[in-house]
């Protein structure tokens, strides 16, 4: 899962591609707007590194919009956090819901040309906060 370019490129274009990663986010993956997929993603470059999806647009697509037994949305962001940007990579910090569980997001962007064409991730479930160590939470 750190197979991939990894070069950071395009310095001139951090604040653009940050901008770019947050609208996605914004319309794509917190308020649902599937049918905005095609401007973000570039499809035929779309190269994905979460081992339990397949690469492109269309596997994407059915994995944000995959439901629940009781009918709700499986994977749900909820906030942005934070975006740490530089150059062509992206690393958006967000939380939401896997399955209806309470989770953080940790998703690195490879921007080209505008578009988002490679990703890789990691979610970890949150606990409730009765069961912390400590009064700091996640993010």
């Amino acid at each position: 899962m750190v197979d991939g370019a990894t070069l950071v490129s395009d310095i001139q274009n951090t604040d653009s591609n940050r901008e770019i990663v947050r609208a996605f986010l914004a319309q794509v993956l917190i308020n649902g707007l599937f049918e905005k997929l095609d401007h973000y993603i570039a499809d035929q470059h779309f190269t994905e590194h979460n081992p339990h999806m397949a690469d492109g647009i269309s596997a994407l697509r059915a994995a944000l919009s995959a439901a629940t037994p009781a009918g709700s949305t499986r994977i749900r962001y909820n906030k942005i956090h934070r975006l740490l940007t530089e150059g062509n990579f992206v690393l958006s910090v967000c939380k939401g819901s896997v399955g209806g569980i309470h989770s953080s997001f940790y998703d690195l962007f490879r921007v080209a040309e505008s578009k988002l064409t490679e990703h890789w991730d990691t979610t970890e479930a949150i606990p409730p906060q009765s069961e912390w160590k400590n009064d700091n939470g996640k993010f």
